[in-house]
């Protein structure tokens, strides 16, 4: 049994060695011809920054090349333990395949590790530093925008949220005034919006689009809704900060610390004491806007976790539908990876697109293919273990 623990156990690290460096050298060309090369061929990057930029990169593409490394090698090595009929042979002699997976199941916790480490710090500090690295090499330096994804601070008693911006056309926006850089006053939602700037009179100018408002200095909210709503500010107030972090980019460390700066700065202020059913729905519709603010941020905290656990689902369907496909040829393989890696990715996809509805619990749908996975992993080696 030791032998074929270790026969097995060596197979799959050194396919995982392989598949892993294959997809990392493939994610890094995707990234290295969109962002570095450009930067090589107009002369702003020397050879050793670009060497430091894909350095940088390295621990960010491991994100997505770990679980899809060990994907493939698991349906590789299978695949062939079962075309060689090794595994019939293990049979005869009485090894089941669940005692004969069993190092296999517990090198892909090992790899969980290794990924939740990846996902909630090493990779995103990896991609900010990058990102910092080809910024400073563009010096592309502007005095205020408002990026799409992430929270804005840039002008003194405001904070933005901006779900899509394309070229100053708005989506999802939000809109929170503080008072004495704390307490909210005034929320304003719109699901559309566009961006301008006035040169002339050095002003930024938001043009919101069905707005809805809500003002919070008396002691009931004041809900009010706009077919049109413009917003002007000040360019010489911003304080542009550069180092805003998108969502998407920060550790879980700095996740749960905006969350609870948010909450803290969105927390309902105190009310008159009253049964009416209208103030009830008014303060509803403030915690709704409460959420809708937070809520990307829980959607990124969840997929960091979620997708630390991809290792382990991967490994409960390869092996069975390795033994299934019974074939040595890694073209079949790796096809197979990638249809199943689309499939994982498309509820991480969704559920990151579904960030602003927060009535669809978006955070709760980037678990659904850890769930998915498992559970039809489970099935598939309980049947191929019984030999159906």
């Amino acid at each position: 049994m030791k032998t074929l623990h270790k026969y097995l156990t060596c197979q799959v690290l050194a396919s995982l060695l392989l598949t892993v460096t294959v997809f990392t050298f493939v994610l890094l060309l995707g990234n290295f011809l969109k962002d570095i090369l450009p930067l090589l061929i107009s002369g702003q990057a020397r050879l050793g920054t670009v060497f430091e930029a894909i350095g940088l990169l390295i621990p960010f593409v491991w994100v997505f090349a770990l679980p899809m490394g060990l994907l493939t090698a698991t349906l590789l090595v299978f695949g062939r333990f079962s075309a060689d009929q090794e595994l019939t042979a293990a049979r005869a002699s009485g090894v089941s395949l669940l005692s004969l997976i069993t190092p296999i199941l517990l090198l892909s916790f090992f790899c969980c590790g290794i990924s939740a480490w990846i996902n909630m710090d090493l990779g995103p500090r990896s991609r900010v530093a990058c990102k910092n690295l080809i910024f400073q090499l563009r010096a592309a330096l502007v005095n205020v925008q408002l990026p799409e994804g992430r929270f804005i601070r840039d002008f003194p008693g405001y904070i933005f949220y901006v779900e899509k911006n394309r070229d100053g056309k708005l989506q999802d926006v939000m809109i929170f005034k503080l008072e004495d850089g704390t307490n909210v006053t005034t929320t304003v939602q719109a699901p559309r919006g566009r961006l301008e700037s006035d040169v002339t009179n050095k002003q930024l100018v938001v043009n919101l689009f069905d707005a809805r408002s809500v003002t919070l200095t008396g002691p009931r909210p004041i809900i009010s809704a706009f077919p049109a709503m413009t917003l002007n500010f000040d360019l010489n107030t911003a304080t542009n900060h550069i180092s805003s972090l998108k969502i998407s980019d920060m550790t879980f460390g700095q996740l749960r610390d905006e969350l609870r700066d948010l909450e803290q700065k969105l927390s309902l202020p105190p009310t008159a004491a009253t049964n009416s059913n209208q103030l009830r729905a008014q303060l509803d519709e403030v915690k709704k806007q409460r959420n809708d603010l937070t809520e990307p941020v829980r959607v990124e905290m969840n997929r960091q976790i979620a997708f630390s656990f991809a290792c382990f689902g991967f490994t409960l369907v390869g092996i069975p539908l390795g033994i299934r496909v019974h074939r040595r040829e890694t073209n079949i393989g790796v096809a197979i990876a990638l249809g199943l890696v689309l499939v994982y990715y498309s509820f991480i996809f969704l559920g990151e697109s579904l960030s602003a509805r927060t009535e669809l619990a978006p955070h709760l749908i980037v678990w659904l293919p850890n769930f998915i996975f498992q559970a039809v992993g489970a099935v598939l080696l309980w049947r191929a273990n019984r030999g159906i």
